[in-house]
């Protein structure tokens, strides 16, 4: 019995040996090719513009009466990739803009504490700087439809409609809070995970969602992947989540028309469909103005419904005209 636990342990190690090799093997290579990636990176798409003495990335695209700003959910590496097989239908009768907020896609990183007052306050002022003035018709996907809302009660003069992308909102952070723990270690290990460049060995079909990227633009995601997934700037985002729900409920829900999209509450919330689904039709009792539509599909819902989503949003917007 001894001699046959000497044996397991010798391979128990022999193993985490071979493990530990592997990951300081993987960390060099990733060293390695990140500067690689980085040079590669520095022909930026977007315009960069200087807020608190850092470069955040604001995309614009078309023209129109009505101006789309879109807003990506939590860990959405590229928010300007992520969105494009929606917005491209769009922009022809409609001014798009997707914030890159700090932390995200080719904004910089910064050392600073990442609370929703003052991403809201630097979103307005890249856009205030770069001459683009609203109403705007504000476009959440997930965690930021808190930041939307906020915008919405605290400058309703600034937004003139909410589209919610299967957005957040604080009826779901209530469920998600006993969850806080699990959530703050998947952040710890995904973080890890890509500074060991593990994530290098990830198939494009985990590290992005659906929709129609040329094989360039896969390119650059998975290199800002690489570079900037799960960093400390969207950690820092889950860590103040409570304290922007409890601002709203603070406040009147704000009158802004909202047309809201809500998926199967799968890939992505971890979530029934029913419990999900709950979360926005709770919320929508004390809007005045709102439309739900409910997509049979996963939590990335212009990744997947874009043509039916785009649709509907043209026929929206148009009402507001009236």
């Amino acid at each position: 019995m001894k001699k046959a636990l000497k044996i397991a342990g010798k391979v128990f190690l022999g193993f985490l040996i071979l493990i530990a090799v592997f990951l300081i093997i993987m960390m060099i290579y990733n060293q390695i090719m990140l500067k690689k990636d980085k040079e590669a990176l520095k022909e930026h798409i977007g315009q960069m513009v200087e807020i608190d003495g850092n470069e955040m990335c604001i995309y614009t695209e078309g023209e129109g009466d009505h101006t789309l700003v879109f807003l990506s959910g939590s860990g959405t590496v590229s928010p300007i990739y992520d969105f494009k097989t929606l917005y491209s239908r769009l922009s022809d009768d409609y001014r798009i803009v997707v914030i890159e907020k700090f932390g995200y896609g080719f904004s910089d990183v910064v050392d600073a504490d990442r609370d929703f007052d003052t991403m809201l306050r630097q979103d307005r002022e890249a856009l205030s700087k770069l001459g683009i003035e609203g109403p705007f018709v504000l476009c959440p996907h997930s965690m930021s439809g808190i930041e939307a809302i906020m915008w919405a009660q605290n400058y309703p003069e600034e937004v003139e409609a909410i589209v919610g992308l299967d957005m957040a909102t604080p009826e779901a952070y209530d469920a998600i809070g006993d969850n806080t723990g699990m959530i703050n270690l998947s952040y710890v290990i995904n973080s890890a995970a890509r500074e060991c460049g593990i994530f290098r060995l990830l198939s494009d079909d985990i590290i992005m969602n659906g929709g129609e990227l040329t094989d360039e633009e896969k390119a650059i995601y998975r290199k800002l992947t690489y570079i900037k997934a799960v960093n400390k700037n969207v950690i820092s985002e889950g860590e103040f989540t409570y304290e922007a729900c409890e601002e709203i409920r603070s406040k009147d829900m704000p009158e802004t028309p909202m047309l809201l999209f809500v998926s199967d509450g799968s890939a992505g919330t971890g979530m029934e469909m029913d419990v999900w689904r709950g979360f926005t039709e709770k919320f929508a009792e004390n809007v005045d103005n709102e439309t739900i539509v409910v997509l049979d599909c996963g939590h990335y819902v212009h990744d997947f419904e874009y043509e039916r989503i785009s649709k509907d949003m043209k026929e929206f917007i148009e009402k507001l005209n009236d």
